[in-house]
């Protein structure tokens, strides 16, 4: 078998694999919030994807992972706003998590540019959905403001679990290889 087509098979495989891990983990905890949304764990995978996979492939399984899992659990007026908003989230963390990629540093020392890609991810996040339940879903912006205590909470909790679990794969051989995959070192 070609190379290429090796690699993009398997590119497209764990892209697959991270999709239907942001659905589970998205719909696995989900703590209703005032905004008819939900608080959930889906972030933490959305980085880890974006570590992983990097920008565009992250974004793809970010997005279309998340968003399939609000049409499965009956959120589905969220469903074009969190696929826009998680594939953002993982192309902004991707771009700055693969900067730290290429560092040649230990990991402990990058490890504060995967943190700035969180909370920059994170970021986008809070502020999507508050346009998204404010203007897109009609709730009005004011209204909308109540949906942002929890959702800076979501995001508190899924930056720790992704850099937590992170800093345990990246000690993996296995993993290298696989985040080798889509990030290359020049």
């Amino acid at each position: 078998m070609d190379t290429n087509i090796k690699t993009k098979t398997e590119q497209l495989t764990l892209t697959a694999a991270f999709a239907a891990l942001a659905c589970v983990a998205t719909m696995v905890i989900q703590v209703p919030s005032p905004t008819n949304g939900y608080v959930n764990m889906g972030d933490a995978v959305v980085l880890l994807a974006a570590f992983t996979l990097g920008p565009w492939y992250g974004a793809a399984a970010a997005g279309i992972g998340s968003a399939l899992a609000d049409l499965l659990t009956g959120y589905a007026h969220y469903v074009p706003g969190t696929l826009v908003i998680k594939a953002a989230m993982a192309l902004v963390a991707g771009l700055i998590g693969c900067y730290a990629y290429r560092k040649n540093e230990k990991f402990t020392k990058k490890l504060p540019i995967y943190m700035i890609a969180g909370v920059a991810a994170e970021i986008i996040m809070v502020v999507g959905y508050y346009i998204y339940a404010g203007l897109l879903l009609g709730k009005g912006l004011a209204a909308a403001l109540s949906s942002i205590p929890s959702n800076i909470v979501q995001g508190v909790f899924g930056i720790a679990a992704a850099i937590l679990l992170f800093s345990g794969l990246v000690a993996v051989p296995a993993y290298n290889r696989v985040q080798g995959l889509f990030l290359k070192k020049n």
